[in-house]
């Protein structure tokens, strides 16, 4: 039986090292970077290890070599020189007025005046904190080592109100410029966050920046690779596959289906979400951890701000430009789920620089239907999940009328909002509602123009709809038999049902739906 315990929610590579927690070393990546650069950034999606990176740099500047005892760093490391360190972690405060931020800053700030203390011309935020950083150098007789965590919250948590996030932009870009000022005094600064706001903004004054976030050398410095798991895990693979009554071979490709997939450049390997993959080893059991651990509304509201097609988001296509940054006042939502890491690189056209976007697996894939789901259909977070069952259910059962009554129900009470983009927002719940029952059961979904068609497989039924928009539920059915979407299972031995469905302008729901079977 194995012993490790797995730092679930644990940041702290001190307490991690000293209090026996499993740690995947990743000291080697970490020696690198500190030794070929000195100025870094790093996005990766929350939960992704960044700030266990950061608290690990923090030992390793200041010379904590007892923490790093049979890692690889201990062998590469000869000098282990102690530098200053200053640490700032933006993730422990709620940014909703500017009042916030600049309180945020100004608490680190004052804490470490009290260390190198202040001068009376140092009036601004940006001022106070080059000072100290000069003064740091000076009294430590060493360079300083900046590393900031979560470095974007304030941002982020200001998406949809242009004039805070403009505020709290000027107060960062102050800030951060700091770096550049006193860059005699730096020995090493790293940023990590879950996104990149244009370098119009935040970074304009730090293009001296080292963003790794997709470089292939450093894809494994967060997260987890199919390699590493085998090093570092294999008994307990054996131990889980015994625990669910499964083979070693099964349960690893139901690792892979649930939690691999983040692919971070066009030609990298996969990574696995650490806190998803460690929990699943914990308890044993196949669950929606990260999700579990809250899903930011700002996405939700990104999307219907803009309007978007949410079928759009299996194969989403954009450029390295678009998924490099997020500009305040952009209209393309993608590049936040992107960055969010609800979306990953799928593929690459090499010869006109596109990727192609896509889920990076089953876990992300379900939880975030699932999560969307109450905001766009007249069904609350609660019974959200029941309905979803009640759906499969009836689909299973051949109860298609009961399954469009539940239907219908998911568009009662449309907002005015909504009418006006009606085709839209239908397409939109349609495809959440299908996506999700196509976790359960077999589902082919097609938009074109407006029109849906949809093909439902389940062990005894095989379901063939074609949805219109104010037209009718016989012009539906009819176009089913025309374009003959029926004959590709004219042998098959399962009860088949052609359903015309119509869903009308002006009672905002589905009208009528007639059947043929």
């Amino acid at each position: 039986m194995s012993s490790k315990i797995y730092p679930i929610g644990i940041q702290n590579f001190e307490k991690i090292r000293n209090d026996g927690y499993f740690y995947i070393d990743k000291t080697a990546l970490i020696y690198q970077m500190v030794k070929t650069g000195s100025y870094y950034f790093l996005s990766r999606p929350r939960r992704f290890g960044k700030s266990l990176l950061i608290s690990t740099l923090e030992a390793y500047f200041q010379g904590k070599k007892e923490l790093f005892t049979g890692l690889a760093v201990e062998k590469l490391e000869k000098n282990w020189i102690k530098y200053p360190v200053l640490h700032i972690d933006l993730n422990t405060e709620k940014y909703d007025t500017p009042e916030s931020l600049e309180n945020k800053l100004n608490g680190v700030l004052v804490e470490w005046e009290k260390k190198y203390g202040a001068e009376p011309s140092e009036k601004s935020l940006a001022t106070r904190f080059e000072g100290i950083i000069k003064r740091t150098c000076r009294q430590e007789g060493q360079r300083v080592a900046i590393l900031v965590d979560e470095y974007d919250k304030p941002m982020l948590q200001a998406i949809g109100n242009e004039e805070l996030q403009k505020n709290f932009r000027n107060t960062l870009k102050a800030f951060y410029g700091a770096l550049k000022s006193q860059d005699g005094c730096i020995k090493f600064a790293m940023l990590t966050g879950v996104t990149k706001f244009s370098k119009v903004s935040v970074f304009s004054d730090l293009n001296n920046l080292d963003d790794i976030s997709m470089w292939n050398e450093y894809i494994e410095i967060c997260g987890v690779s199919e390699r590493e798991i085998h090093e570092n895990l294999e008994a307990e693979l054996h131990e889980f596959a015994d625990a669910r009554g499964t083979t070693y071979e099964k349960l690893c490709t139901e690792l892979k289906e649930c939690y691999d997939g983040y692919h971070f450049t066009h030609n990298s390997i996969g990574m696995y979400n650490p806190f998803s993959l460690l929990n699943a080893f914990k308890r044993k059991e196949f669950g929606n951890y990260w999700f579990e651990t809250g899903t930011p509304t700002y996405l939700v509201k990104l999307l219907k701000k803009h309007h978007y097609d949410l079928e759009r988001m299996a194969h989403e296509e954009t450029d390295a430009q678009v998924l490099n940054s997020i500009d305040s006042e952009s209209t393309n939502p993608i590049p936040v789920i992107y960055q969010s890491g609800y979306l990953t690189i799928k593929g690459y056209d090499e010869r006109f620089g596109i990727y192609r976007l896509g889920f990076p697996n089953r876990e992300v894939d379900e939880g975030f239907m699932r999560f969307l789901l109450p905001f766009y259909a007249n069904v609350n977070k609660v019974e959200s999940p029941f309905e979803i069952q009640k759906f499969v259910r009836e689909i299973e059962a051949g109860d298609y009328n009961s399954f469009f009554r539940r239907l219908q129900s998911f568009f009662a009470d449309t907002t005015y909002e909504v009418i006006r983009e009606q085709e839209l927002h239908y397409e939109n719940v349609l495809f959440i509602v299908f996506k999700l029952v196509g976790f359960y059961t077999k589902v082919e979904y097609h938009t074109n123009n407006g029109r849906i068609d949809l093909i439902l497989q389940t062990d005894k039924f095989i379901y063939i709809m074609e949805f219109k928009l104010n037209g009718t539920a016989k012009e539906a059915l009819q176009q089913i038999n025309d374009k003959r979407y029926a004959l590709p299972f004219e042998a098959d031995g399962r009860k088949l049902f052609k359903i015309g469905i119509n869903f009308s302008e002006k009672t905002r729901n589905i009208e009528k739906w007639v059947v043929e079977s």
